[in-house]
């Protein structure tokens, strides 16, 4: 189990993730969460905080804490995606993200597409200096992909355990997606609601999808990434048939990617010698002696 949760690998694939995450969240922030500045101005006792907000016992949400969190972020994000300070700037952004979550989610609505995106936040500052490139494999970047990994597979099979527990069979069998449809589905969802049967069987797909979701993770890496595209497939239909958003979800579940062979820093950094005064051009060869022209 030790070897699994460590498995090693590139310091790249670190580095892409991360810059992935942090970038996300000023994106986040202004343009997916934004609704969540409005809880600061609400009244203080409609504030029903989280058992973590209790436990810690975090303050009521206040106009001035709301909007210190939002400008404290964006700036912050934006650092960490550097890759420097990555444990300082690390853990102070998942922090920040942590409170700006307990605001959002302690007002009676609590979404489950950014649980991974928290652990995300939580594992990075663990996996050690990373940098664009380089392939030398890291343990301890491991272990933050993989608990990444693992709160993505959580999200969806707990959903499903929280659907036979709430709804039992008759989610399965009732008119779950055809009151989904109805009241916020698109055309193509309505087009699909004139298919007989259509809804049923697409329930007992996404429950099949949901409770055997852990197996990507006892197959071979080419199967791992078709599953891991059909996780994102699943989510475009969503959007397109109810318009909901898992795109949180989707950037922690980038974690299962080879990310480290999408370079463009790398190919930033090449541009940048080539272009550079100093590099050797066609007409001007290099000197590999160092020693002056004569």
């Amino acid at each position: 189990m030790t070897r699994w949760l460590f498995s090693p690998v590139p310091r790249a694939r670190i580095a892409a993730f991360r810059t992935l995450v942090y970038l996300f969240i000023p994106l986040d922030l202004v343009f997916f969460s934004a609704w969540i500045r409005s809880h600061g101005n609400l009244p203080g006792n409609l504030y029903q905080p989280l058992v973590a907000g209790r436990l810690l016992h975090l303050p009521t949400p206040t106009h001035l804490l709301v909007n210190a969190i939002y400008y404290a972020l964006i700036p912050l994000s934006l650092l960490a995606a550097t890759g420097r300070a990555h444990r300082l700037l690390g853990w102070t952004v998942f922090a920040l993200y942590f409170e700006w979550m307990i605001i959002a989610m302690s007002y009676g609505k609590i979404d489950h597409d950014r649980y991974a995106l928290l652990v995300a936040l939580a594992a990075l500052p663990t996996a050690g200096r990373a940098r664009h490139g380089d392939q030398t494999e890291t343990e301890a970047g491991g272990f933050a992909l993989r608990a990444t990994q693992i709160a993505v597979i959580c999200t969806y099979f707990l959903a499903s355990i929280a659907k036979l527990r709430y709804g039992g069979l008759s989610w399965l069998t009732g008119a779950t997606l055809t009151r989904s449809f109805i009241r916020r589905g698109t055309k193509l969802a309505r087009w699909l609601l004139q298919i007989p049967g259509f809804t049923t069987v697409s329930q007992f797909g996404i429950m099949g999808f949901e409770l055997f979701s852990p197996v990507v993770f006892f197959v071979r890496p080419r199967l791992r990434y078709l599953i891991v595209a059909g996780f994102y497939l699943f989510h475009l239909l969503t959007f397109c048939l109810i318009t909901i958003s898992f795109i949180p979800h989707q950037v922690a579940m980038a974690a299962f990617l080879p990310l480290e062979k999408v370079t463009p820093i790398v190919w930033l950094r090449r541009l940048r010698s080539r272009l550079s005064p100093d590099a050797p051009t066609a007409s001007t060869p290099a000197n590999p002696t160092g020693q002056p022209a004569t």
